[in-house]
């Protein structure tokens, strides 16, 4: 993607912004003071010269603006490209930035120090860069450049005499060495399809980082998910062409999410957000009450489109409901408007991922420009259950499956009915019993 088009696409993002904050009514400093965000931070975001590191503080923007479903999942598409694009251009001005220095003489070189390019688009100046102390003499840059390529010289030099060392395989042995072949110099390397002689069982699959955001890729990526790719016949092993990012806990409104925790209300904080609710359950072990809504965001990484044939869950234990408390995260939303989404019944003796308020079912298409979000609900009024996902896909003449979890460890989701359930009021400091359900 250009720079040209990486800047299309955060206008794109920030004009989806503006119309929907101009359609509230609101002004900048109120909006600002609901989202718990400076004013100039707001304008920035609106006017296009700053994108947001993480999705939730555009999705608090997006819901106190009423959006409709639509625009939501619009919106989360336009952050998605507006921020790769980002990415993008921190890689392209960090490869540039050696080779651009001033001369001898002090002459400054093109496309420095400016504020705008040719074409007159404001260009956002990472401040980050502009404190950074002054260059050291280029004598002693030269002096350091040259001891760490000794260095690294020395240290590829004794990786390549281990990597020779003969290796034995007892008998009875029944796996391989896990070097089967050579890497080109810069070549990442990528995991070797052979079990190891550890068999340490579980290996995570497809998870989400500490963000809400974190894309787990397959593991032919070397991201820790698994991805089953069956290759054609005179085709190279490569990478599965897809990422997937996970949101394991998606509040349709505060009062939608419930977790279950093994702890009395004294001993249990203030009710998290949804850009904390991962930190939360995981500082308090908490489980999903009643039900657990997650969002997959998809997308190709390669130039090839990629057909996603099918959803699938898997059911990993089921056992009796948990006898723990329920913590409501937010109190007084009123009722909620249904949104377009997938359903899985796990109550159910053989789950399967059905169709919700109007949403398509699979196939669906996407590539590197054009994600695609899918929210599922999963729910279960009886029982304790583990579960994950695994995603089919094709491309060309490859095909495969993605499995999907969060953070390496099955969802997990468990019924709520007779639990004893607590609010945390607006401007309430504790947890109150709940009353009448």
């Amino acid at each position: 993607m250009s720079e040209a088009t990486g800047t299309e696409r955060t206008e794109e993002f920030a004009q989806l912004l503006r119309e929907l904050k101009d359609r509230s009514g609101l002004s900048y400093g109120t909006l600002a003071k609901r989202l718990h965000m400076s004013t100039s931070t707001l304008h920035r975001y609106c006017n296009g010269t700053a994108v947001p590191v993480e999705y939730a503080p555009v999705e608090r923007l997006a819901r106190v603006c009423r959006a409709t479903p639509e625009e939501l999942v619009e919106l989360h598409r336009r952050w998605i490209l507006a921020d790769a694009a980002r990415g993008r251009k921190a890689d392209q001005g960090a490869a540039r930035g050696p080779a651009q220095e001033a001369g001898a003489d002090g002459t400054p070189v093109p496309g420095q120090g400016g504020t705008g390019g040719e074409d007159g688009e404001p260009v956002v100046i990472d401040t980050a860069a502009a404190a950074m102390p002054p260059r050291r003499p280029s004598w002693l840059r030269r002096r350091r450049t040259a001891l760490i390529a000794s260095v690294a010289v020395v240290a590829a030099l004794g990786a390549v005499a281990y990597a020779l060392r003969p290796t034995a395989v007892r008998a009875g042995d029944t796996t391989r060495p896990a070097v089967t072949g050579t890497l080109d110099v810069g070549e990442p390397a990528k995991p070797s399809a052979t079990p190891s002689p550890s068999g340490s069982g579980h290996k995570p699959s497809a998870s989400a980082s500490a963000s809400p955001t974190g894309t787990a890729a397959s593991a032919d990526a070397g991201s820790g998910s698994k991805g089953d790719g069956k290759q054609g016949a005179n085709r190279p092993a490569t990478a599965v062409p897809l990422a997937v990012a996970v949101r394991p806990y998606v509040y349709e409104d505060p009062c939608s999410q419930h977790f279950l925790v093994d702890s009395d209300p004294e001993q249990v904080g203030p009710p998290a957000n949804e850009e904390n609710a991962q930190r939360w359950s995981a500082a308090y072990g908490a489980v999903s009450s009643g039900e657990q809504r997650v969002a997959l965001t998809v997308q190709g990484t390669g130039e090839d489109t990629v057909v996603l044939n099918s959803l699938h869950v898997r059911v990993l234990t089921k056992g009796a409901p948990l006898a723990w408390n329920d913590y409501s995260m937010g109190v007084g939303c009123g009722g909620g408007v249904g949104t377009k989404s997938f359903d899985v019944d796990l109550d159910n003796g053989s789950p399967t991922v059905t169709v919700k308020n109007g949403q398509r079912d699979f196939p669906y298409k996407v590539s590197e420009s054009d994600p695609e979000v899918f929210y599922l609900t999963a729910h279960t009024k009886a029982h304790d259950v583990r579960w994950d996902l695994s995603l089919d896909w094709s491309s060309g003449d490859r095909s495969g499956t993605v499995h999907i979890d969060s953070t390496g460890r099955p969802f997990r989701t468990s019924a709520d009915v007779g639990r004893p359930g607590y609010d945390y009021p607006l401007g309430s400091s504790e947890w109150i019993e709940r009353v009448g359900g």
